[in-house]
């Protein structure tokens, strides 16, 4: 039987931190939720601009390896919340305020993901980072005392971030060049503490709860992916660029973003949360998902710069910016929503396809817009698909 928690118009000074009923109904996402996730998107946004900068200059490796480690502490501070409050948001002074040092911080990452990407230097980021993580300590001790019967996974939660973020510190303070050895210890530390956690007691993330967070995440990253398009798109109108190229690769830009939106959105995530070990798959998988659609916006953004004639980069290397990401995203998506099957079928052969053929279009004369239209075309299949097995078998519910 679903279980009710007390309403939530107001928030009260204090609340035992017990844990939330994982069948509750109408569980959806708060106003603070999505508060904290529009403050998150400006360090996404941050670490997408030095990326694309990077890029523009040639420095393709350390860009890469730049925002792929900016974005970890981006995503891991952002999905450690998310599950923390699925299972225990209470909603009262002490939880606002611990989520709003948390968004302190992440504005801390934001302002120091450029000198991160660009120069290595890791010391404000770190310093944000680690102020998310010991608010979530915090927040782990409230449940700890709360909830009995999840004590000793809680506590494992909050010894093993304390433990870590110990770890990000002293990192500063190593010779340089230990720095990517010792970050891939940290991320593998950092991502093991929730499967050891996990162990003692399994928390009650809500599955539908959990699957919304995420598509709104989704939705908000590929926003500003949009974003950051239309302002490379202005600056390259001011400066009189050839109208012709802009048009392929606005309208490229737009049938890649909307094909993105659909194929994520297609699929029904909270019928596949249904163990920790799917679970844990599916978020940590995520971190590509949310890396490449960030990407894309930035891969947008270099190929109108390149149009107009600026950056270092090759036109295929330019255009690999783009269509690797789009390709990583429908790859991403695919696998982490689509059930291992019995027998393979057409429709399991679709998206293999739709990737290589986007690949390939990096060596296509305009190949922002070739991704746009075989984003698009992968859709259309879907549809076609869809529609064939729903009438074959009428029973089955129609998913494109």
């Amino acid at each position: 039987m679903s279980h009710s928690h007390p309403a939530r118009n107001e928030s009260a000074w204090l609340r035992p931190m017990v844990a939330r009923p994982a069948d509750e109904r109408h569980r959806t996402a708060t106003m603070l939720e999505l508060f904290f996730d529009l403050c998150f998107v400006t360090a996404v946004a941050q670490a997408a601009t030095a990326f694309e900068h990077e890029l523009a200059e040639g420095r393709v490796g350390h860009g890469v390896l730049g925002y792929a480690m900016v974005f970890f502490a981006i995503w891991w501070a952002w999905m450690n919340f998310t599950w923390f409050a699925s299972a225990y948001d209470t909603d009262d002074v002490p939880y606002r305020l611990l989520t709003l040092l948390q968004i302190t911080g992440a504005l801390v990452l934001a302002a120091g993901a450029t000198e991160a990407v660009r120069h290595e230097d890791f010391a404000v980021i770190t310093w944000g980072y680690v102020i998310m993580r010991l608010a979530m300590v915090a927040q782990w001790l409230r449940a700890a005392r709360a909830d009995p019967e999840r004590r000793r996974s809680c506590l494992r939660y909050a010894v093993g971030i304390l433990v870590v973020q110990a770890g990000w510190v002293v990192r500063l303070a190593l010779p340089e060049g230990s720095g990517l050895a010792t970050f891939a210890v940290l991320v593998v530390a950092e991502i093991a503490v929730p499967v050891w956690a996990e162990r003692a007691a399994t928390t009650t993330w809500h599955p539908h709860h959990i699957a919304e967070r995420y598509g709104l995440f989704t939705l908000i990253v590929l926003g500003e992916s949009i974003t950051a398009a239309t302002g490379a798109v202005r600056v390259s109108l001011d400066t009189h660029a050839g109208l012709g190229d802009l048009a392929a690769l606005v309208v490229g830009g737009i049938l890649t973003v909307f094909a993105l939106w659909w194929l994520y959105f297609a699929q029904s995530a909270p019928q596949r949360l249904t163990t920790l070990r799917v679970a844990l798959l599916w978020g940590y998988g995520h971190y590509f998902v949310f890396a490449s659609a960030a990407a894309v916006g930035a891969g947008l953004a270099l190929n109108v710069a390149h149009a107009t004639g600026h950056g270092r980069l090759s036109d295929h290397a330019a255009a690999s910016v783009y269509t690797v990401p789009v390709a990583l995203f429908v790859t991403l998506v695919w696998l982490l929503h689509h059930p291992t099957p019995v027998r393979i079928d057409a429709a399991d052969l679709v998206h293999p396809v739709a990737v290589a053929a986007i690949l390939a279009a990096t060596f296509a004369p305009s190949p922002v817009l070739v991704t746009g239209i075989l984003a698009a075309l992968l859709i259309a299949v879907r549809l076609t698909l869809s529609a064939r097995a729903a009438r074959t078998t009428p029973s089955a519910p129609l998913n494109p």
